[in-house]
């Protein structure tokens, strides 16, 4: 399909004859040409020292110049004192996804959106049901018709749940059956934390798409409740049948410990905070609780969503489509048929004293069983609850290559962390580009913002709008730059598609440090907190296991310290569903920082403001490295995405597929091997043309004339927008080439490798059309690179994913898997038969990707 003109008509642009006996009617030949002149002249203007908004401070600048003067007036505009003010306006109450307060926050966030990007108001406030034509036309006009930046509000229609603190109940039964012993589930809210203390009562202690019921079975601990641990009870022969586990959060995704304990027929699931996984920070070094010290309060509680995130994320009852209101809903896979609750600390000590011989005794994981009933009551409501996913769209002069960039808004309860921070950095981003938009900025390919909601559910919001737009993303998305919890602790941390590790890498090299001006971002890839004391020995070993991986990974290129993506956040629709290349960044607590209080009311402003991040230097450090990162994907000539190094690093995760094959299956892996090895050879043919093309293109736009747009073409095409493209286009008296160039980049949305009408002419202006075409053509080749790792089979047992290079690991949620089918066909199915079909599949989805690369 061709081009949209502003009122959707579609432009009559036939394909190039395969033969030159019939010449072309005229005016046929004349709109083939302007087509090509419209890649040429977006390209172009990027070079054109113009760029005409800009020309007040940059008139004379080279393109590097140029770019780089882009780069430092948006690196000046974020600051400590707006990403305070922000933190204090949204981390000061709770704003639980459906909530009021959710919708209130959604619309102040729509309203901060169009007074950065000077978008007017509107009589009616754009808040639209998702499926409707108001919103459908917002986002697919983004790469056709919007010519101005452009905010809304989606709203989608999930089932999710909320508790019901009168119906959720924790009690040990004497021998008569009469309780004798009640949790309170309750924290304390000490007055210390005023924020806490207000809301104490306003969110219960409960797990998001928990399953109801009431339920009662002796006590037995699992330990973080992973499938190594259930083995091991198995192993131990304790039957879980009819018993209620207890397990402490950590390891792996709390939905994943309940579906454990579900299959091994488990009554309920008790979840508790276990202060040895806190590292240095405890009461017994010494620390005072908070708010009175930097340890943990004891009383905090963490909730959160238990639903089968491997299986799918988003809405339980639509899966692969959106949720709109009247959707044909079915019976959600990934969400738990046995009650779960969470518990602080201070009531899990309880059960450990009373029901498993005490805290030390009970916590060794022995397989004791408790000798009294527990019962335990998980009340909530189900139902379909609206959502609001709040967008803004800055069109570019690329309008069909679109940079994606999110961050989630709904929290537990106020999560000044969880994701107050992250938000707070991606309005730090928007004022930045807000900023260079009010001087006449426009980035060379198009930038989508989104404040998604329902993360804390199940990623519910990015979901649904990532199915709702399946193909419209996988047209048009170059990369998503996703961003969660931005501050949490001290090291910086940053996971990414192996693409875009080395952009990721330069973008932190060219931020200062937080809190050293001698030092870099990526240098606080190595920081620390600044408590020290004795830690829990197996927490121990199982940290300096984790950082030992990270320093074997990075041995000879620290550029592997970015980790692959397993999923937990809004990056995961985008990456393992539709193959966009995705990144998120954070700063992340390590054991000698002040715990962080995860989905509990004291993730609170004043827990930042004192321990977390004091000054807010952190927050404003990502916001630059996101927003720097966000300029050079959106502003390159040339997508900075490194395919190479992704093909490198495919050899290394078959070594780990080989690593784990020994013992258990004979297949080898050579084909896998041979497919790599054609992949890397095509993607180093491809940085080749990467190199000529961004050089024939300056070249072109150099050799041609200033003068020249006063050609006669060049005139005509004039006149023929004005004719048939100027509704809507306020076509300025300007130099030509400025005149132009609003209408003329809406065409770029076309195929042009199809084209070959200036094969044969001569000129500057062809060589320049040539050099955009060769340029877009790479481009195509880099943005599609991932979306070739994608299978319409997806992963076994759980089709919603269908990125065959990573996906969150089937027993981890959070953690990724790579290679998942085949890594899962050896480790869990032993199956020699599946193993040999999971290579071809590999094998022929690879030879297909190096085919479709090389240039």
């Amino acid at each position: 399909m061709g081009p949209k003109s502003e009122k959707g008509v579609e432009l009559a642009l036939p394909e190039v004859a395969t033969t030159r006996r019939r010449p072309r009617p005229q005016h046929l030949r004349f709109k083939k040409i302007l087509t090509h002149v419209g890649i040429a002249l977006s390209l172009f203007l990027l070079c054109d020292l113009s760029h005409e908004a800009w020309k007040h401070s940059c008139k004379s600048l080279s393109l590097d110049n140029y770019i780089n003067s882009v780069e430092d007036a948006f690196l000046a505009v974020p600051s400590n004192e707006s990403a305070i003010a922000n933190s204090r306006y949204y981390a000061t109450h709770p704003h639980l996804a459906g909530s009021l307060e959710d919708l209130q926050d959604a619309k102040d966030i729509l309203s901060f959106f169009r007074n950065e990007f000077g978008i007017p108001s509107s009589p009616a406030e754009p808040i639209f049901d998702a499926g409707s034509p108001e919103s459908r036309e917002a986002t697919l006009s983004i790469t056709s018709k919007l010519n101005s930046p452009n905010a809304w509000i989606d709203v989608y229609y999930p089932v999710m749940n909320t508790g019901n603190p009168d119906g959720i109940s924790l009690e040990i039964l004497g021998q008569d059956g009469a309780s004798i012993w009640t949790a309170d589930l309750l924290e304390d809210g000490d007055p210390g934390d005023e924020t806490a203390a207000k809301y104490k009562h306003a969110v219960p202690s409960w797990h998001g798409l928990s399953a109801a019921g009431v339920v009662t079975g002796p006590i037995v601990y699992a330990n973080y409740g992973t499938k190594d641990d259930y083995d091991k009870l198995a192993a131990m022969g304790v039957d879980l049948t009819g018993k209620i586990v207890l397990a402490r959060y950590g390891a792996i995704f709390r939905g994943l410990k309940i579906k454990g304990a579900e299959d091994r027929g488990a009554a309920g699931i008790i979840i508790y905070t276990d202060p040895r996984d806190d590292g240095a920070v405890v009461a017994e070094n010494g620390y005072l609780p908070y708010p009175a010290g930097p340890a943990r309060n004891p009383t905090s509680i963490q909730r959160g969503s238990v639903q089968y995130l491997s299986i799918y994320p988003g809405d339980p009852t639509t899966p692969g489509y959106p949720a709109y209101e009247n959707a044909t809903r079915v019976e959600g896979r990934n969400i738990p048929q046995i009650p779960s609750l969470p518990l602080s600390w201070a009531n899990a000590k309880y059960l450990f004293e009373q029901e498993l011989g005490g805290v030390e005794e009970g916590r060794k994981f022995n397989g004791k069983v408790g000798s009294r009933v527990i019962k335990m009551a998980n009340d909530v409501d189900t139902k379909v609850i609206p959502i609001w996913n709040t967008m803004t769209a800055v069109p570019g002069h690329i309008k069909d290559e679109v940079v994606i960039l999110g961050c989630h808004r709904d929290a537990w309860v106020m999560g000044a962390a969880d994701p107050t921070s992250g938000t707070v950095s991606l309005l730090e981003v928007v004022r930045g580009l807000g900023a260079l938009v009010k001087r006449g900025w426009k980035p060379i390919r198009t930038l989508v913002i989104a404040s998604w909601d329902a993360e804390e559910y199940g990623l519910i919001g990015s979901t649904e709008w990532g199915e709702d737009f399946a193909q419209w993303i996988q047209a048009h998305a170059v990369s998503y730059v996703n961003v969660d919890v931005s501050v949490a602790g001290s090291r910086y941390a940053a996971s990414a598609s192996p693409s875009l590790a080395h952009l990721i890498k330069r973008t932190a090299q060219d931020v200062s440090h937080p809190t050293d001006s001698s030092k870099t971002v990526w240098d606080a890839l190595y920081d620390s907190g600044p408590y020290t004391g004795e830690q829990d020995a197996d927490f121990a070993r199982m940290w300096a296991v984790m950082n030992h991986s990270w320093t074997r990974a990075a041995s000879e290129d620290d550029v592997r310290e970015v980790s692959p993506l397993g999923s937990g956040s809004d990056y995961t629709v985008f990456l393992q569903r539709l193959g966009v290349a995705s990144s998120d960044q954070t700063f992340s607590s390590t054991p000698t920082d002040p715990p962080y209080h995860y989905h509990s009311i004291y993730d609170t402003q004043m827990w930042q403001e004192t321990y977390a991040d004091a000054g807010f230097h952190r927050h404003v450090t990502l916001a630059k490295t996101l927003g720097l990162l966000t300029l050079r994907l959106s502003d390159s000539i040339i997508i900075p995405l490194n395919t190479t190094e992704y093909a490198l690093q495919l050899d290394s995760y078959v070594d780990t597929v080989d690593d784990l094959a020994s013992g258990i299956i004979t297949t080898k892996f050579h084909r896998i091997r041979k497919a790599i090895s054609k992949l890397q050879h095509a993607s180093a043919k491809l940085d080749v043309e990467k190199v000529k093309a961004e050089n024939a293109f300056l070249k072109a736009a150099r050799n041609l004339p200033r003068g020249w747009f006063g050609h006669r073409v060049i005139r005509r095409i004039k006149n023929w927008i004005e004719r048939h493209l100027a509704t809507g286009f306020p076509l300025p008296e300007r130099d030509d080439a400025v005149l132009m160039f609003p209408a003329l980049h809406t065409l770029n949305v076309m195929d042009l490798t199809k084209h070959d009408m200036c094969e044969s002419c001569k000129g500057p202006l062809c060589d320049l059309i040539r050099a955009a075409i060769r340029v877009k053509r790479v481009n195509q080749k880099l943005s599609l690179f991932e979306r070739g790792f994608i299978s319409e089979e997806g992963v076994k047992d759980r089709e919603w994913f269908k990125h065959l290079g990573v996906a969150p690991g089937k027993y981890l949620g959070y953690g990724a898997t790579t290679l998942p089918s085949l890594t899962e066909a050896i480790l869990y199915e032993q199956n020699a038969t599946l193993v040999e079909y999971e290579v071809t599949r590999l094998t022929t989805l690879l030879t297909k990707l190096a085919h479709n690369i090389e240039p």
